[in-house]
């Protein structure tokens, strides 16, 4: 049994140019795609505490490590087979090469420019974090692309939740209406999502964003719902590890990195804006471009696919 080491904390998306020390919990969940090719190894995961729950009880995960001072220490004084560091922050970089291990996959530290570098493999994917017009070209979904980095071959692998929700399904549809603080203009106006309510009224049985405040009661609410209509979110990645249908909503990035099964629908703006996807937090157009997706487009998505379940 190999013993295999997976960094991914969340403080950089793997194919996004941006560090942050805020966790972006939908990459690390997504992450989780990589998790099928080692389950006959012991698998250790390094990660921030914030995306514990979406690791906890995780069947393809041996070990969970928080990052702390302690974890760094014990890992730089063990010795595994394989270290995948999926981490760009050049201190994460610098640990994953100091743990001892004969095969590597992902982000390496430079020590003459004291940056992040990348591995052979996942050349491509360093090369687009850092040129904004490949990324908005991209046809390769994320997922197919980390299975890649790894050097594995894409079987449509799904994430992998380890959490076992308390809830059952109650509801048709869940409202994922809420986005973060990072990225304001992925949100759809108020009034689309009002009258988007007003349409299934009579039609669809409906409930409006839960769990704000808790990871585990978000996963129980989006449990409780047949199909998530959602924007680019964590919410769009849980609902498809939860196995959900997905109506999804984009704008400023791109749709096609993320892969659905065969379970979900996308709308784009229907406006002629050279920026879209912009890939920008920030919206230089006098009119954000997701007011121009329209609740009478989301409805028929929404009929498309709970409605196959009726034929």
């Amino acid at each position: 049994m190999a013993k295999v080491l997976i960094i991914k904390l969340g403080y950089s998306e793997t194919i996004d140019a941006e560090v942050s020390l805020t966790s972006s919990l939908g990459d690390v969940l997504r992450t989780t795609v990589i998790l099928s090719p080692f389950e006959k190894d012991h698998v250790t995961w390094l990660v921030d505490v914030a995306a514990y729950p979406l690791l906890e009880g995780n069947p393809y995960i041996n070990r969970i490590l928080i990052y702390d001072i302690t974890s760094v220490l014990q890992l730089q004084r063990e010795k595994f087979d394989t270290v995948i560091n999926f981490e760009k922050v050049p201190g994460v970089c610098a640990l994953a090469d100091s743990v001892s291990a004969w095969r590597r996959y992902g982000f390496r530290f430079d020590e003459i420019k004291g940056e992040a570098e990348a591995y052979d493999n996942c050349e491509s994917i360093f090369t687009m974090c850092k040129d904004a017009d490949l990324k908005r070209s991209h046809k390769t979904s994320w997922q197919e692309s980390l299975m890649q980095v790894i050097g594995a071959e894409w079987h449509d692998q799904e994430y992998t939740l380890g959490y076992k929700p308390k809830t059952v399904e109650t509801y048709d549809i869940g409202l994922n209406w809420a986005v973060g603080s990072k990225w304001p203009n992925k949100g759809w106006p108020k009034e689309n999502w009002d009258k988007l309510k007003s349409m299934l009224d009579g039609e669809y049985t409906y409930s409006v964003q839960q769990g704000l405040d808790n990871l585990y009661s978000y996963m129980d609410w989006i449990n409780s719902c047949r199909m998530l209509v959602t924007n680019d979110s964590l919410g769009l990645h849980i609902a498809l590890a939860l196995r959900k249908k997905v109506v999804v909503l984009y704008g400023p990035t791109n749709p096609n990195e993320t892969y659905f099964y065969g379970r979900g629908e996308t709308l784009y703006p229907s406006v002629e804006y050279n920026c879209i996807p912009c890939l920008s937090a920030q919206c230089i157009q006098p009119k954000m471009c997701m007011e121009f997706i329209s609740p009478e487009d989301v409805k028929k998505k929404i009929d498309i696919l709970l409605k196959k379940d009726n034929l």
